[in-house]
């Protein structure tokens, strides 16, 4: 066999090919642009790529054009951790030299030695991938916007508390289209206290409020003419200045949120999967999709339910060395499918019994609650795995019976 190693960089892109020997067969570099793609497939087929049997690729990276173009057709791309990939070049020189093209010479090692250790970029299908793409970017936009929020938080408390406490009764608070607006009519306390009960009932109306509208503003405006502290009037003028600039930006992140998060809606029901992962309780449309995302939709990529688990960082990791030995969670897992597990297991307490009994009977064991939460999100991760295998949807009395008759 022959395999082939890249060294990828933003601009360039240093080839190697070596064979069973490890004699080094060719080495190129090549632009990342369409000329160079095409030189790299015309230098993997001179070596006798094909569509039989194409050659294996080594690459430090599982996105980008460059990835794309080599995963068309049945070839296999491994993406190799960078950490791992030093590791490897210990094996070759102690003089820790390093250049582009070695790094190349020993990626395609790393296939020639171990490809049975590393495993494929899964085969999962264009509309899964698309998913995972809208998922992510809705999951970044919504730390965005969180992230922003609490920026704009700490600033109101430096010069505004009254829009907090104004603020305090919505759910999502300064992400809200009433916040913002209102913060946008009156950036600073002096202002908020001028404003009359017309100009917050329209304001009101155009963030779009539909009902309590006047009960509303007449809350808020109480709140604002109340007695509160303030900063000298030039320091509290510019401050308001720098929570517009802020505000705009909290505009901004929370319209991508909303976008895509109905990008995300319309995409999601289109997959096969779409109706075993919404079966499961605590599981809506985003939530379901971040999971899909990060799982894909190939049958193939984990041998079984335990390496899905490890995957996900749910199943706890065991430490031994002479006499002694400890059980404790991972800390190497993926944390976007982690951070939607947890969520997934709290959400399911409210809607399956048989989960809030399994998760009352870790606490009552001595577990705390994100172990508790952890050890839920374990079973029904594996659970998750045999109804996509078997292609089933959930049952409530299949996934926990003895949680069922003791909680009656």
């Amino acid at each position: 066999m022959i395999y082939c190693g890249i060294d990828w960089a933003e601009r360039t892109h240093d080839v190697a090919l070596v064979d069973d020997t490890g004699a080094l067969l060719a080495k190129r570099h090549i632009t990342d642009d369409a000329a160079g793609y095409k030189l790299l497939l015309e230098l993997l087929a001179e070596h006798g790529d094909s569509e039989e049997n194409p050659i294996p690729v080594a690459i430090e990276t599982s996105r980008g054009l460059l990835v794309a173009v080599l995963r068309t057709g049945k070839r296999q791309v491994f993406a190799i951790n960078p950490l791992a990939a030093a590791r490897y070049r210990d094996r070759h020189s102690v003089s820790r030299k390093k250049s582009d093209p070695g790094d190349a010479l020993v990626l395609a090692n790393i296939l020639r030695t171990d490809m049975h250790a590393h495993r494929p970029l899964p085969d999962d299908s264009d509309l899964g991938r698309a998913i995972a793409v809208l998922a992510r970017a809705q999951q970044d936009s919504l730390w965005n916007r969180q992230q922003l929020a609490n920026q704009l938080r700490s600033l109101l408390r430096e010069y505004y508390p009254a829009a907090l406490d104004a603020f305090a009764t919505w759910t999502n608070g300064l992400c809200r289209p009433e916040a913002r607006e209102l913060l946008k009519s009156a950036p600073t306390p002096t202002q908020a206290a001028r404003l009359t009960r017309p100009q917050f009932q329209a304001a009101l109306k155009r963030a779009g409020r539909k009902r309590g509208i006047e009960a509303e503003a007449d809350r808020v405006r109480g709140v604002f003419r109340a007695e509160w502290a303030h900063q000298p009037a030039m320091i509290e003028k510019a401050l308001g200045k720098q929570m517009l600039a802020l505000l705009i930006q909290l505009e901004a992140a929370c319209t991508a949120a909303d976008q895509l998060a109905e990008a995300v809606e319309e995409a999601f029901p289109q997959h096969p999967d779409a109706e075993i992962l919404l079966s499961f309780p605590g599981l809506g449309i985003q939530l379901a999709a971040r999971i899909l995302a990060e799982i894909g939709d190939d049958p193939t990529r984990f041998a079984d339910a335990r390496g899905l688990k490890a995957y996900a960082g749910s199943s706890p990791i065991t430490r031994a060395s002479g006499k002694k030995a400890s059980i404790t969670r991972r800390w190497v897992k993926n944390d976007r499918l982690n951070h939607a597990g947890y969520l997934w297991a709290f959400a399911s307490l409210r809607n399956s019994p048989g989960a809030d009994a399994h998760y009352r009977r870790r606490r009552e064991h001595g577990d705390w609650h994100a172990a508790a939460q952890r050890n839920l999100f374990n079973r029904m991760i594996g659970q998750l795995y045999h109804c996509l295998q078997h292609r089933k949807l959930f049952d409530e009395q299949t996934a926990f019976p003895t949680e069922l008759a003791a909680a009656a």
